[in-house]
């Protein structure tokens, strides 16, 4: 018998220890606002010798990590709790935004402190924007002053593409908005953007975010009309922004309009019989000329039908669904100028859509039979008034069609001047000696 006991099973294995660098760091903003507020104090208001200093600390510092905290305190001195205040127990610096001159000028050279600094570390870029954004959420949190300064630096970034104009969506934000803030700080905003550039690249901008037909919820919700939102900002020397805002209500309404004027000639439901009442009526409501509105009934006409794609029978399906609608083209084309305004949308929309280029004279002439177009309307237009887009490819179209109508007026004058012989000879006598 074996006395001897029985050895346990033991583990073996190596240790591993973890590497310093491995360790996950515990996110500790004060040291390094500490760090950050300590080099501001030392350049002091000289913004030159605040961007070097900001060049070189991004070497020592990690800026990516504090990218907050760096905003914060370049803006406002020291971090900021929500809400928009700083906490006193924490260091702070007198040397930022907040406290500097509220003029154009030095808002300037603060934007191109903030310029240098994302050129030289492009991954603070979308924290920037970010950083933006929940400034303009705490507005209410900072003096009024300091909202001009803010608002004027903000549109200066605007103008220089350092941010996008998404970060106005902050502003509808109803906080800020219910007591006036967003708007008053959306005239300073504005200014400055439009004084560095002008309303042109604004609405660029603006329209490429969407937030072109937003600015009406820059005012409660009562107060959303565009004649309070012209009034609000003619009076503080933005008309052009007005005029942009009515420019984009216009835009909205015809879209609205164009939308129903769809819907009512649907093959499922055609109601063409309203369709010339409500039109004129909607011309009178929205003061909208007859030359725009032609070109409005004009794309709905070709909008409310699924085209066959084969260029031969796209033609005789077009001439067979105009038939229908002449009456209606004819009804806001008794101007001169509506008719060359619907030659050169006929012209356009032959040309974006491949399959109508060769359809192009033969809409012309049944219009034409149809008196929606006159011979004088052809004419200007074939001379004058058509447009780059397919030009060459629809003048050699209507090459044959303009000589028979300049044939034909010639023989109606041959035949006036038959039956009023004498009279017509003294009109001509008067113009000669006019």
């Amino acid at each position: 018998m074996n006395n001897q006991k029985q050895q346990k099973p033991t583990l073996t294995g190596q240790r591993f220890k973890t590497r310093k660098r491995d360790e996950k760091e515990r996110f500790d903003p004060t040291q390094f606002q500490e760090s950050i507020v300590q080099g501001l104090n030392q350049t002091g208001s000289d913004l030159e010798a605040v961007a070097k200093f900001l060049d070189a600390s991004g070497a020592k510092l990690d800026y990516r990590r504090y990218a907050e905290t760096l905003f914060d305190i370049l803006v406002a001195g020291g971090m900021l709790a929500p809400g928009g205040s700083i906490s006193d127990d924490l260091t702070r610096t007198e040397f930022c935004l907040f406290t500097a001159q509220e003029d154009l000028e030095t808002m300037q050279a603060y934007a191109q402190v903030f310029n240098k600094l994302i050129r030289r570390y492009k991954y603070l870029e979308k924290g920037f924007e970010e950083e933006i954004k929940k400034l303009l959420l705490f507005l209410k949190g900072f003096t009024e002053s300091e909202r001009n300064k803010l608002a004027m630096l903000t549109g200066i970034l605007l103008a220089n593409g350092n941010i996008s104009a998404a970060v106005i969506g902050s502003l509808f934000n109803e906080n800020v908005v219910k007591e006036g803030v967003s708007a008053a700080f959306a005239v300073k905003l504005f200014k400055s953007w439009i004084y560095e550039r002008d309303i042109n690249a604004v609405a660029v901008a603006l329209r490429k975010v969407s937030m072109d037909n937003r600015l009406m919820e820059l005012f409660p919700a009562n107060k959303r009309s565009c004649e309070h939102f012209s009034k609000y900002f003619t009076d503080a020397g933005l008309k052009e922004l007005s005029d942009f805002a009515r420019n984009q209500e216009a835009i909205g309404s015809r879209k609205e309009l164009q939308k129903e004027l769809q819907e009512m000639m649907a093959p499922q439901c055609p109601r063409r019989l309203e369709i010339i009442a409500y039109v004129r009526e909607e011309m009178k409501k929205t003061s909208i000329s007859e030359q725009l509105m032609i070109g409005i009934v004009w794309s709905s006409v070709m909008s409310c039908v699924e085209w066959n794609k084969k260029e031969e029978l796209v033609c005789e399906q077009s001439i067979k669904h105009l038939k229908q609608y002449s009456p209606l083209l004819k009804a806001f084309t008794s101007q001169g100028a509506s008719e060359i305004i619907l030659l050169v949308k006929i012209q356009e929309y032959c040309y974006d859509n491949i399959h109508f280029m060769k359809a192009f004279q033969k809409i012309v002439v049944l219009l034409y039979k149809a008196d929606v177009l006159s011979e004088e309307a052809i004419l200007k237009w074939y001379a004058e008034a058509h447009v780059a887009k397919g030009k060459s490819v629809f003048l050699e179209q209507m090459k044959k069609f303009v000589e028979w109508l300049k044939n034909a007026e010639e023989g109606k004058k041959k035949r006036r001047l038959i039956v009023n012989g004498h009279l017509f000879e003294k009109v001509i006598l008067i113009f000669m000696f006019l």
